[in-house]
């Protein structure tokens, strides 16, 4: 089974990261805090995507001994990047959605979209240090987390998860930006 390397992560990642910002501020503010019915406004994905990469970056500063206490040992290899897509694929597709504090507050114009971009450069910025800075690569694969969605997962499938979240929440932004071409600026 072929893995992406730590490296090969943060490279994913900090790339992913960046078009995921450049896409949002490319979006005017009235677009960017506007509520299609039943959805969540641009803002709101952005919020919703910092409340998760700051939850996810724990994982990678915790001492290995809380880890270890929390979802125990690994007792399966770490997925692929792919079976760990199929399988986040799957839940949504069974109705899975955020939960709990994952669920990012109403975030309308006085939070202020240069404040909330602010706050996601930072999320990701410590995401990436944490990974840099705090986590051998063996660590990736020896160590679990719980997540709401998934279950018990790898630090590896957590980066993972992390890379792709974001590609995910990226797409609907862009969909929603090509059903209206005025979100652009």
């Amino acid at each position: 089974m072929q893995y992406l390397s730590k490296e090969e992560i943060i490279a994913a990642a900090g790339k992913i990261f960046n078009a995921f910002t450049q896409t949002c501020m490319a979006i005017d503010e009235a677009s960017f805090f506007q509520h299609p019915p039943g959805k969540w406004s641009i803002a709101e994905n952005v919020r919703h995507l910092v409340i998760s990469t700051n939850t996810t970056t724990l994982a990678y500063t915790l001492p290995a001994f809380i880890l270890r206490w929390l979802a125990g040992k690994p007792n399966r290899d770490s997925r692929s990047y792919e079976d760990l897509v199929d399988k986040y694929r799957f839940k949504l597709a069974e109705g899975g959605k955020a939960s709990g504090r994952f669920i990012p507050p109403v975030t309308d114009r006085q939070y202020g979209k240069e404040k909330l971009m602010k706050d996601w450069t930072n999320a990701t910025a410590k995401f990436i240090w944490a990974l840099r800075a705090k986590t051998p690569e063996t660590k990736l694969d020896d160590y679990l987390v719980k997540h709401p969605l998934l279950g018990r997962i790898t630090l590896r499938e957590l980066c993972y998860f992390t890379i792709y979240h974001t590609e995910h929440h990226l797409n609907i932004i862009q969909n929603r930006s090509a059903d209206n071409t005025a979100l652009i600026t």
